[in-house]
């Protein structure tokens, strides 16, 4: 074993999962810093300082499977001397605290999802109130994510997020408007508001659904050129969201709204509260609402009780909607849900191999909408620099889940974090090529 080092400490948080946790890390850091504290964020190996914070993930297996990885790699870690603390927190130690502490016990401590307070005094910091929506952000510095909302109150049988996250509370308008002031200070362009569901926004707050509200307060603040908007439940859609989202040009043309499945027997089971005459209603209702909007989704395929008939469904509706941005998960058996009650009937390859077949169909739809796009010109905002080219997005593409746009470095010269207009002059499936226009 190595001393214990006289340096000064510095601790590493390794953020796992969604956008959400993301968020979560780099309001920690944004506090740690605060505090005096040395942070950074996922720090090469050299440089990954001798304290560690782990933000796990507890959705699905694979998800849960990394993140129990994660942990044992740092508990071996200190047990060889190479970091002196770790600490684990988020949802696979909210949801499986006492296991983890059983089966890993060489980590210093576990927290849970709400525990900030109490994982910063942890890492000898205090938790400040005044701090309230500053954050140290990791996203490229044009764009950053706005949580506003935690937890969920839908009683989907598949999902563990309430178990972990608990009930729907809303952030109120005023706190995130400030929040959002901050980032365009600090050089954000883009907002993406997430949420475990964005359609309940306001509800528990002001006794209705609010997000059309919040949208046209965001849109006034100056430096803000792209708000994006995922997460929507497809029950109980705020209309008014789509009549605003057609007149105001911050507001992209773009809606991730996972759907899950199509069969009406499997949305019944899946206690989705919808049907599929609803949903084939919901999407015509938002073409006709704004017309060229983006709209991406996500299918679950495998769900206890899914017959090739269930499936068959699925695809034929897959292929008539033509979805423009679409994911596709084989279905995970997760304990405490309402779906666990039932049979986990549906072989793994068999999930796999419907997983499979989704996304072949999509990625030929991909590549078809694609090669329509080649010629026009769009505006782009450009993320980084890649290699031999510069990687941009237009506003039907949220980062790091959709199709990019590459521009040839050697031929051009832009800016990261500017907004430029390309003209697509190739296409892949999930890539589009362009020139400034």
């Amino acid at each position: 074993m190595r001393t214990k080092s006289l340096k000064q400490n510095k601790i590493n948080v390794i953020t796992l999962g969604c956008s959400k946790n993301v968020y979560d890390s780099e309001v920690l850091m944004g506090q740690l810093r605060a505090n005096g504290k040395e942070v950074t964020h996922e720090a090469p190996e050299k440089e990954e300082g001798n304290i560690i914070v782990i933000n796990t993930c507890g959705f699905i297996d694979n998800a849960k499977e990394e993140s129990v990885n994660t942990i044992l790699r740092y508990a071996d870690k200190k047990d060889r001397g190479l970091v002196d603390k770790v600490f684990v927190t988020g949802c696979l130690s909210e949801r499986y605290r006492p296991d983890l502490e059983k089966e890993i016990p060489n980590i210093d401590q576990y927290f849970g999802t709400t525990e900030l307070p109490l994982l910063l005094k942890a890492l000898g910091a205090d938790y400040k109130h005044e701090l309230l929506g500053e954050r140290l952000t990791t996203t490229p510095k044009n764009y950053a994510y706005l949580k506003i909302a935690e937890g969920c109150d839908r009683p989907c049988s598949f999902c563990a997020i309430p178990i972990m996250r608990g009930k729907h509370v809303s952030q109120p308008i005023e706190k995130l408007v400030k929040e959002a002031e901050g980032l365009a200070r600090d050089g954000v362009k883009e907002l993406i508001l997430i949420a475990q569901d964005l359609t309940y926004y306001g509800l528990d707050l002001y006794k209705k659904r609010n997000l059309a509200e919040l949208l046209e307060a965001l849109a006034k603040i100056d430096g803000i050129e792209w708000i994006r908007l995922h997460y929507a439940f497809p029950t109980g859609f705020p209309m008014d969201v789509l009549e605003l989202m057609r007149r105001e040009p911050k507001i992209c043309n773009y809606l991730d709204i996972p759907l899950q499945h199509i069969s009406d027997k499997i949305l019944k089971s899946m206690r989705r509260g919808t049907t599929y005459a609803k949903t084939i209603q919901l999407l015509k209702d938002f073409r006709a609402a704004v017309p060229g909007m983006a709209i991406r989704t996500t299918l679950i395929v495998g769900y206890p009780g899914e017959t090739e008939e269930d499936f068959q469904i699925l695809k034929d509706w897959v292929q008539d909607m033509r979805f423009e941005r679409l994911g596709c998960f084989a279905y995970s058996h997760e304990e405490n849900t309402h779906a666990y009650l039932l049979e986990d009937d549906v072989p793994a390859e068999v999930k796999q191999q419907r997983a499979n077949e989704i996304m072949e169909m999509q990625s030929q739809i991909s590549w078809e909408l694609n090669q329509e796009k080649i010629g026009q010109v769009f505006k782009c905002v450009i993320d980084r620099k890649e290699g031999n080219h510069f990687v941009g997005r237009t506003e039907f593409d949220s980062p790091d889940v959709d199709n990019e746009v590459l521009i040839d470095a050697a031929k051009y010269y832009l800016k990261t974090g500017e907004f430029v207009n390309i003209k697509i002059t190739d296409a892949t499936e999930f890539d589009l090529y362009g020139e400034p226009a």
